[in-house]
């Protein structure tokens, strides 16, 4: 599941994450987002061009949520992907991820509407997840608002990636909207501390610290830990949900939980794509200096053209 070593250009990109551990409490968390926030010009230099960038506010059951539309070049209507930031449901945001849905948007064809949602521990489940619903909701009742052609996509990495494996269950499971597609990168499913990618590499880019701060931030109360709408791995039947593309990378400790969720869909049904990155690392697909990000966000890119019809 993984190769021999981590990619040198990964390597290289996460050395400075031993330098700035994250944070377990409620105090460090607000000084990390406010560094988040202090370097993000850093991380969005020289960005890649798109025809159009909008930012809007999108309704969501306690008010407006923040989020930015990427179009890719042409008149559209385009197909229509609703993108969820990782960050452990703690950190993260529309900008932390802007590289990334650029990039998306530009490869698959679609428009690409990245979603800021409430985050934990001042906001634990079901707040992310409550957002996340209402945002691909209104995109498919409003496909005027975002130069839709009424087909849609989730997607996310991380935490972003439960939360889009989530709406597209909750999609399947109520009826409405219909999704055509669901793009999970990396995704925060089902971790569980005795899998052998969690014992091999937590520690790289994720500690087992870091893992249980964030799952109790997010979850907020144990009571939760076993709600398919919380971690859609508990989910007693899948079948019904959108087609999907489920991304793994081999030093990443969340690697088993993504793929345990992949073969779960496939046996329920889905038609899924699983594709494991051997030499890659956690967040793989943010490091804008790693030439086999690129490669795999044109490679997913694709799947969602292929299946948008873009």
């Amino acid at each position: 599941m993984e190769a021999d070593d981590i990619d040198p250009q990964a390597a290289a990109a996460i050395e400075w994450r031993d330098q700035v551990p994250l944070p377990h409490s409620r105090w460090g968390v607000r000084l990390f987002r406010l560094f988040e926030r202090a370097t993000t010009w850093l991380q969005n230099r020289d960005l890649p061009s798109v025809g159009r960038v909008i930012d809007r506010t999108v309704p969501g059951p306690e008010g407006a949520l923040d989020a930015r539309l990427y179009l890719p070049d042409g008149e559209g209507p385009f197909p229509t992907v609703v993108y969820f930031h990782g960050g452990g449901f703690v950190f993260g945001s529309v900008a932390t991820h802007e590289w990334l849905c650029r990039h998306l948007a530009t490869e698959s064809g679609c428009g690409v509407l990245s979603v800021d949602y409430r985050l934990a521990p001042e906001h634990p489940f079901p707040a992310a997840v409550e957002d996340a619903d209402a945002a691909v909701r209104w995109a498919a009742a409003e496909p005027d608002a975002v130069a839709g052609d009424g087909t849609l996509a989730v997607a996310g990495d991380s935490a972003g990636g439960a939360l889009a494996a989530i709406t597209a269950l909750m999609a399947a499971e109520r009826g409405d909207p219909a999704l055509d597609y669901q793009l999970l990168v990396y995704p925060g499913v089902g971790v569980d501390r005795d899998q052998q990618s969690v014992r091999d590499h937590a520690g790289i880019v994720l500690s087992e610290a870091d893992l249980a701060f964030f799952e109790d931030c997010y979850f907020g109360s144990e009571i939760h830990r076993r709600n398919p709408y919380a971690d859609p791995t508990n989910a007693a039947d899948c079948s019904g949900v959108a087609p999907a593309t489920v991304v793994t990378a081999g030093f990443d400790p969340l690697r088993d939980g993504g793929q345990a969720y992949a073969d779960q869909l496939a046996a329920d049904g889905v038609d899924t794509r699983s594709v494991n990155y051997e030499a890659m690392v956690h967040g793989f697909m943010t490091l804008r200096d790693v030439d086999r990000a690129r490669a795999a966000i044109a490679d997913v890119g694709g799947d969602l053209a292929d299946a948008l019809g873009s």
